[in-house]
């Protein structure tokens, strides 16, 4: 890799833990609190691609692993692997890998290659359809509740959600042209 990659890599990472140090805002329902960290997750996807954008998440991942506290609310170590919120942790390590095939997939097979539309749809799918199917499952599965309980549960955040899919392709689309 070369130095132009690293630092991109280091970049992103970074980005991701200072916005887990923006306080999270508790949900009730459920012990997942509402972060910005998945935004930058998106942007990993979208800025850096599926391999450079893995390895940020990646390495942010073995950084709380280690038991630095760069989770929202100042969390760290392996305990959150086993926590409600893994499941969030487990979907964001694919979260760019996913993104990066899905717009290159729409990229084949229409017009739309690398354009507002192919990102969203791609940034959309990932980050609410794949992210919450595996929150859900973990959710359900560790916090011995229904799979209906633990999805009524995640609904709240997808509005936040599309929001920060839509903000972070608008940010990404002027930011990729500084890249290269």
């Amino acid at each position: 890799m070369k130095t132009k990659d690293l630092t991109q890599i280091a970049l992103i990472t970074a980005l991701t833990i200072v916005l887990g140090m923006i306080p999270g805002i508790p949900i009730f329902i459920i012990p997942v609190p509402i972060v910005l960290q998945n935004f930058a997750i998106m942007l990993a996807g979208l800025l850096l691609g599926g391999k450079k954008g893995t390895i940020s998440v990646l390495l942010f991942l073995i950084l709380v692993a280690v038991g630095l506290p760069f989770l929202s609310g100042f969390r760290g170590g392996m305990a959150v692997f086993v926590g409600p919120t893994a499941g969030y942790l487990f979907a964001w390590l694919f979260t760019p890998m996913i993104i990066s095939f899905i717009n290159g997939l729409i990229g084949r097979y229409t017009n739309w290659n690398n354009n507002f539309g192919s990102l969203l749809i791609a940034t959309l799918i990932t980050s609410v359809l794949f992210t919450y199917t595996i929150a859900v499952l973990w959710l359900s599965w560790q916090s011995h509740i229904s799979i209906m309980n633990a999805l009524y549960a995640n609904i709240l955040f997808i509005p936040g959600d599309i929001l920060k899919s839509i903000i972070a392709v608008f940010l990404a689309q002027r930011l990729i042209k500084l890249i290269k």
